[in-house]
């Protein structure tokens, strides 16, 4: 079986498997694409925060890139973390040639709070890695970190979706309002146009790794040649039935589920039934 859908994640790790490149993949497995997985950093992580942070040696980064990108189909590829300037250059300099569509989750503070990206990173960030972004999917505290501003209102995430694009060079922007109060909206700028996706808020706690679980939906529909809002918009219909059906597990935050879809189906189809 030649024609199927490949996805990459550059990210780094979570041993408790809800964040991160374990997400990623999980997400890109339940949604029919093929993933594979360049580790920046190993993390220790759970429900609770983040315990502490080792980050893999830029040769073994260049290595782990150079034996996907000179062996394996590409068709669309995600960065998650990626803690500091000097590894920012190394992945710059080997995907700014990849003719595939990339998605930036700029992660930079875990759903616990704690800090994942060294600060002096920022800039060069906003000035190489954005302009290559087929779409960036910041939060509110991603948004307000990478514009310098306040984002409080819709019309702010509106405009901060916009500056993205055309003050900072990326193709689409999609700023999440999940940090907000009430329903769960999203903005969404594709260079000519706003596009809002909402979804009830959900009432529970496990949202760990939320953030990962959308932008490796939207990387999984774009390797299947979905449009963007299309692939926008089944990604958040993913996300929201993953925190749906989300897991009751460890002390903190828990997981959201990445099998969500099959349980919605499974109800779907016993209720009619019965």
């Amino acid at each position: 079986m030649k024609n199927v859908a490949c996805a990459l994640t550059i990210a780094g790790t979570d041993p408790s498997g809800g964040a991160g490149i374990h997400a990623d993949l999980k997400t890109f497995q339940e949604l029919k694409t093929y993933g594979m997985s360049v580790i920046t950093s190993i993390v220790s992580q759970n429900t609770t925060g983040v315990q502490a942070v080792s980050h893999v040696s830029l040769e073994m980064i260049e290595q782990q890139l150079d034996s996907i990108i000179s062996d394996m189909p590409i068709h669309a590829f995600k960065t998650g973390m990626i803690a500091n300037q000097d590894m920012m250059k190394l992945i710059y300099n080997k995907i700014k040639h990849l003719d595939a569509p990339y998605v930036m989750d700029p992660v930079m503070v875990a759903t616990s709070g704690d800090t994942l990206i060294e600060r002096d990173s920022r800039n060069y960030l906003r000035k190489n890695l954005l302009p290559l972004t087929t779409i960036v999917t910041p939060n509110i505290p991603e948004t307000e970190y990478l514009i310098g501003e306040k984002v409080e209102t819709d019309e702010d995430m509106k405009q901060a979706a916009e500056m993205l694009v055309k003050n900072f060079g990326a193709k689409a922007a999609l700023v999440k309002g999940g940090h907000r109060e009430g329903d769960a909206v999203d903005f969404l700028y594709d260079g000519s146009r706003i596009h809002s996706f909402s979804a009830p808020r959900i009432n529970t706690n496990n949202t760990h790794g939320t953030g990962c679980t959308y932008a490796a939906a939207i990387t999984a529909n774009l390797s299947q040649g979905l449009p963007l809002n299309i692939a926008v918009k089944q990604a958040k219909h993913y996300v929201t039935l993953a925190i749906k059906y989300s897991l009751d597990l460890g002390a903190g935050s828990g997981p959201t589920n990445h099998w969500a879809p099959r349980i919605h189906t499974n109800n779907l189809t016993t209720t009619e039934v019965e």
